[in-house]
Formats: structure tokens, sequence, C-alpha cells
């Protein structure tokens, strides 16, 4: 379910928002995203902030101190954490702000190259020692063969979120942004994952295989493990599907079963 956004900024959030930047001069509501119920550009007096929160009793709030684990390992690849706040019922975090728009994973976009660029950065960071959950675990509920969740095992850092909105593409090239459900699994699995997205977006499924093939660690994909995510994939977008009350994950639960049949249908 989506977390509603609040069009202007609590009192208490605001006076967080200074405790730790200075007076607020300006406040612009940032529309993308559908996880956070605070989600604003503001501008202080010496910077300017990307400030992401949620009140301390939503039940996503463990999302929040992951992004704020998460940060110092993924400098570089995604926008600097200036701070985390947990106080007056709310967690905040203080990003830097970025000019610049989300990706486009059409057919033929020229941001394509550039986020393979980052994910492939993304591949060399160590796993950090902080708290997070394993693919295996995460994706337990929709196997069919226990044994199959050996497949998703592994250390790597892994984003696995990749709506467009997740990737800002910047002067500084693609950056990564929503560590919320940052995992631990096979290297494999993030290209795995975006692919899902660019044939939501367009893209047939052999296309998307071959734009997933320049991540560095997808000729490690072993082809059963690549067929057993898809059909976990298009069991969890099925479920997705079923329980939103309005159509945005259709066209997911669709590039789900799209690329589920054309991992049947290989030799």
């Amino acid at each position: 379910m989506p977390t509603p956004r609040l069009a202007e900024l609590p009192d208490a959030v605001l006076r967080l928002i200074e405790n730790s930047s200075g007076p607020v001069v300006d406040v612009g509501t940032v529309n993308a995203g559908r996880n956070s119920a605070i989600a604003a550009r503001v501008r202080t007096t010496d910077r300017t902030l990307f400030v992401k929160g949620l009140p301390l009793d939503h039940p996503w709030i463990w999302t929040q101190k992951r992004e704020a684990d998460i940060g110092p390992h993924v400098r570089g690849i995604a926008p600097e954490l200036h701070w985390h706040v947990e106080d007056s019922g709310w967690s905040l975090l203080g990003f830097e702000y970025l000019e610049g728009g989300h990706a486009d994973f059409t057919p033929g976009s020229p941001d394509l190259p550039a986020v393979m660029a980052t994910m492939a950065r993304l591949a060399e960071v160590p796993a950090p020692d902080v708290e997070l959950k394993s693919m295996p675990h995460r994706l337990r509920a929709y196997v069919d063969d226990p044994a199959d969740l050996s497949w998703f095992s592994g250390s790597s850092l892994l984003h696995t979120e990749w709506n467009p909105h997740n990737v800002l593409m910047t002067d500084r090239g693609a950056l990564f942004v929503d560590w919320g459900w940052a995992s631990l699994g096979a290297a494999w699995i993030d290209p795995a994952l975006w692919l899902l997205w660019l044939i939501a977006h367009g893209h047939a499924p052999g296309q998307a295989e071959s734009e997933a093939a320049a991540h560095p660690a997808w000729e490690l994909a072993p082809p059963a493990g690549l067929d057993a995510l898809a059909r976990v994939q298009r069991r969890l977008w099925d479920s997705i599907a079923d329980e939103s009350p309005d159509d945005w994950a259709k066209p997911m639960q669709r590039a789900a079963q799209a690329w589920a049949e054309h991992r049947t249908a290989k030799p």
C-alpha cells in the first residue's frame, strides 16, 4: 500500500530539519515515490536538501534505518546522506539535493549504459556490516520447491528496487536512491530484477536480457537460477497486483509473466 504524502511539513519536522541544517527558507514537495510520508526539497540558508521521512509508528519505519546504515557504504553511487534523526514522532533522512531527472528505461534510451555503469560499481562494493535481509529469506514465500532458494544466496550488496524513480540521471552519472530494501544475495540478481522494469517499459524479454548481460556478474548467473527467479517474480508480482487497490503494479505483473514465459521457452 502506498504511504500518503503530506502536502506541508509539520512544525515538528521543520524544527528537526532546522536543528540539523539551519533555518529553512523554502520547501517544495517531491511527488515521486510511493513509500514516504514526507519527501521534500528543503532549502536552508546554506544548502539544499532532499528530506524524506516516516512517522515512528509507521510499519515500514525500518526502511529509514536501513537507508541510514547503507548510506556510508554507497558514497559515489548514491546521493550523500548528511544526517538521520529520530525525534518528536518522526524519522527523517537528510540527503544532498541533486538536479536531474529519473532514468528512462525505454528501448534505445541513452540512460541505459549509465545505469549499468553504476550498477557495475555497486557490484564492487563490499558487503557492509549492517543488518540486511537475504534474498532467500525475502523470496521464501514464492517458491514451490524450497531448494530453489539456494540459487539466490550470496554476499553481494543488492539494491533490488529498480523502479526508474529510484535512479537519478545527474551530471555525475546515474545515482541510486531509496535503499530501504537493500539486501544480500547473488550478484546477478540486481541485473535480473532490473530487466523486469525494462520489459515493463517496452523491451522484449530477449532485449532486456541482452541489456542485463552487460553486468559483470551476469555470466555467473546459472540458467536454472534465472529460471527459478523468473518463476518467483511472476508469483510475487501476481500477489502484489492482486493486493493493490489501483493498477500501478499491472505493468510489472505483465512483465514478470512475459519473462517467465520467455525463460520457459528457452531450449
